[in-house]
């Protein structure tokens, strides 16, 4: 029977029943039901399968044995009873003002006493979800379910549009920490049998949820380090009609094609030994369309975290290979919102490896890192012209074609496209810097900035399949000076025994005329005495 692709379906039984392909996350499922009570938070980047893991909760606890028959949970001793649901789903919940919030709130609650014939009619929020809980766990016999799914969006929705929206997330989080405050109280928790919370960030979890201490946040768990996303197995297992499908249609045989899926999807680690997975969005959108593209990217612009990097300054070529203490991932406040651990929530940054007690981020894979780097040139550069986006999408083939004139031609023409008034005041090496690695990188190619090697710090680094360019930028000297600086340095001798052929690349930039003066590239070969 042929199985459809889901696009935008979230909802289990739908998912089950429409013969949708379904990636079985239950036996994760299942060692979190297990317990007599539990109480759960899990964060993950949006598109991520959140939504579904919740739907899949509801129907498991509604006791719909029939929908579970051929997956894992299946061949479990879970016992099939139903217990009352009581879902929150912020995607439905109006939360433009704090006022708003809590009357969507109440009117939800209300709503679903009705259904379920219970008198829950209070006009205090905390009241009236308390009520919710202890009324629907005594009529039903059972003790309740409470499943909250994007509960930060209250938050999130109003972050990096001035202050008067940051007053509105601040009223909003108050809201939900009196509204999830309920959860602790002893009545309360005595009728609850599980309770699993979900969102993007973690900033917000330490004020909301501060006095529920029995919360188990399951973000970076080893054991659930795979219950979002999909493994390199799964990909294989659930999707491999699609990829024999996509392999024809492209011409290549399917492992060449896995490993490009591989490049472009793969990559998102939330433990330090877990393995990296794919984003399931764009996965889905890619067998559905059979194109290559920025899927997840595409579905919303990151803009409270641009705004964040322009009010800090915050120098965009370091968060390649970025380190951080391991107790910076869980620090969060929204009163002083830190960059980096919000990068990494919202899945722009993932975890690299664990060293001597830090953790090493990186962008996961190509897509989120050329649409990231994209959108931060184009709000660099204080536009979005086409024009210009068509000329640094093709710098990546200049190089791997060795069409250096064209190349720097690009770049002059990005450069003189910038509005005066970006550049005013910023005409240091710096600022060349970051543009320079901003077009690189947002055309498509690997790019390694401030690179460390035995000797010193090489300005960047570009690695193609078959070639290396060392690159040293300099401002108002010449290039001669800046290819005399990595030969003298050794720049390239981390490259020698790569097998590829290197090129020293030198480029001076006249801050007065904004553009490139002069420059150079040579095989290292011709450069050596």
């Amino acid at each position: 029977m042929t199985q459809f692709l889901p696009v935008g379906i979230q909802n289990f039984e739908v998912m089950i029943t429409g013969n949708f392909v379904y990636v079985d996350k239950t036996r994760y499922i299942h060692q979190m039901v297990k317990p007599p009570q539990g109480f759960y938070f899990l964060a993950r980047p949006r598109r991520f399968g959140k939504s579904l893991t919740v739907s899949t909760l509801d129907y498991l606890f509604q006791g719909r044995k029939e929908l579970f028959e051929h997956l894992d949970i299946a061949d479990t001793d879970w016992e099939w009873r139903s217990h009352p649901v009581i879902k929150i789903d912020f995607n439905t919940i109006s939360m433009s003002t704090p006022e708003k919030l809590e009357k969507s709130l109440l009117y939800h609650l209300h709503r679903l006493g009705k259904e379920h014939g219970i008198d829950n009619n209070v006009h205090s929020l905390p009241d009236c979800f308390a009520v919710t809980i202890i009324e629907m766990s005594r009529k039903f016999g059972e003790k309740a379910v409470v499943l909250v799914d994007e509960y930060d969006k209250p938050i999130v929705n109003h972050l990096g549009s001035g202050k008067k929206s940051l007053d509105t997330a601040k009223n909003n989080r108050n809201i939900l920490k009196e509204l999830f405050g309920v959860l602790k109280s002893g009545e309360v928790s005595a009728a609850l049998r599980f309770v699993f919370i979900t969102g993007i960030s973690k900033f917000a979890r330490v004020s909301i949820f501060s006095d529920l201490n029995n919360l188990n946040d399951l973000s970076m768990h080893n054991g659930y380090a795979h219950l979002a996303g999909y493994t390199s197995e799964e990909l294989r297992r659930d999707f491999k009609t699609c990829i024999e499908a996509l392999s024809t249609q492209k011409h290549i045989a399917p492992d060449v094609l896995v490993e490009t899926v591989r490049k472009w999807y793969n990559g998102y680690k939330f433990t330090a030994d877990g393995e990296p997975v794919y984003n399931p969005f764009s996965i889905v959108r890619l067998f559905e369309s059979g194109e290559f593209r920025n899927y997840w990217f595409e579905t919303a612009t990151p803009t409270f975290l641009i705004n964040l990097i322009r009010e800090k300054g915050y120098p965009v070529t370091e968060l390649e290979n970025l380190k951080l203490p391991e107790e910076s991932l869980t620090v969060y406040d929204i009163d002083h919102l830190q960059l980096e651990p919000l990068l990494f929530q919202t899945g722009y940054l993932t975890i690299d490896r664990f060293e001597e007690e830090a953790y090493w981020l990186k962008y996961p894979n190509r897509e989120v890192r050329t649409s990231f780097l994209a959108y931060l040139l184009n709000d660099f550069a204080g536009r979005d012209n086409i024009r210009v986006t068509a000329v640094y999408k093709r710098l990546h083939h200049h190089l791997r074609k060795m069409e250096m004139e064209e190349f720097i031609e690009g770049v002059r023409s990005v450069l003189a496209s910038i509005p005066y008034t970006q550049i005013a005041g910023r005409t240091d090496e710096a600022y060349y810097h970051t543009v320079f690695y901003l077009m690189l990188s947002a055309s498509g190619v690997a790019v390694q900035s401030e690179v460390l090697s035995s000797r010193g710090r090489m300005d960047m680094a570009v690695e193609l399949d078959e070639k290396v360019f060392i690159i040293e930028l300099k401002c108002n000297q010449s290039s001669d000076m800046a290819i005399r600086q990595i030969l003298e340095v050794g720049y390239y001798e981390k490259y020698l025994q790569t097998g590829r052929e290197i090129y020293l690349m030198g480029i001076n930039f006249d801050t007065d005329r904004r553009t490139i003066e002069d420059w150079q590239c040579r095989s290292l070969e011709k450069c050596k005495p």
